[in-house]
């Protein structure tokens, strides 16, 4: 018995280390709309502002030189649309729907195991987190891992009246050391996650896979 746990134990930290190099951790998300959920036509045309949702000039397309990271949720969110059966516009056409993107980053310290080895969750989805389950965790005696805390927040508005039609945030958290904290991996996670089953129940918080 004694010999069999001796072996169990380094294979199934093995796995479990496998495991946190390949899981891609669920994402919390939370949609907003109108009464009346947003159904646009295929085909409708929409452009993104590229300045941050939360940054001056918002509102309009080519406001801001937006960064290499920013662009990277840029593409990710823009993939998602089309795949809505909108049609991004062309520089000089108007489009009825503005699009403003935003996304933050930080870093944490995940709470210290209780044992030399152990199994669990870890980390926090930040202020809007309810601690939704992050895969496996191995600490093997280094010290607690250092966590980074990822959101997308979407705005889609009326470009004539610059009423906002629906928004939605994605939340999630990795290790800093993981490919998934890779800026293009983790922009399109977010933004999948974010337009699953658009526009998604208003109000509602769900975990996405």
């Amino acid at each position: 018995m004694t010999r069999h746990l001796s072996v169990a134990l380094p294979l199934a930290a093995a796995l479990a280390l496998g495991g946190c190099a390949t899981a891609v951790p669920p994402v919390e998300v939370t949609r907003f709309h109108t009464n009346a959920a947003p159904s646009w036509a295929p085909g409708t045309r929409y452009a993104i502002a590229t300045a941050p949702l939360d940054a001056p000039g918002a509102g309009v397309p080519g406001a801001a030189m937006p960064s290499l990271e920013w662009n990277s949720y840029r593409t990710a969110v823009d993939q998602q649309l089309q795949r809505q059966g909108l049609v991004a516009a062309g520089s000089n056409e108007r489009a009825p729907l503005l699009v403003r993107i935003s996304f933050d980053r930080s870093e944490q310290l995940a709470e210290a195991r209780r044992s030399p080895v152990s199994v669990g969750v870890g980390g926090s989805t930040g202020s809007y987190g309810s601690g939704v389950g992050l895969g496996i965790g191995i600490n093997l005696g280094g010290g607690p891992k250092r966590m980074a805390d990822l959101q997308l927040s979407v705005r889609i508005d009326d470009a004539a009246s610059g009423k906002a039609l629906w928004e939605g945030r994605a939340l999630t958290a990795v290790p800093v050391k993981a490919p998934a904290n890779q800026p293009s991996l983790a922009a399109a996670k977010l933004a999948e996650a974010l337009f699953k089953d658009f526009p998604g129940e208003s109000g509602r918080t769900i975990s996405v896979p």
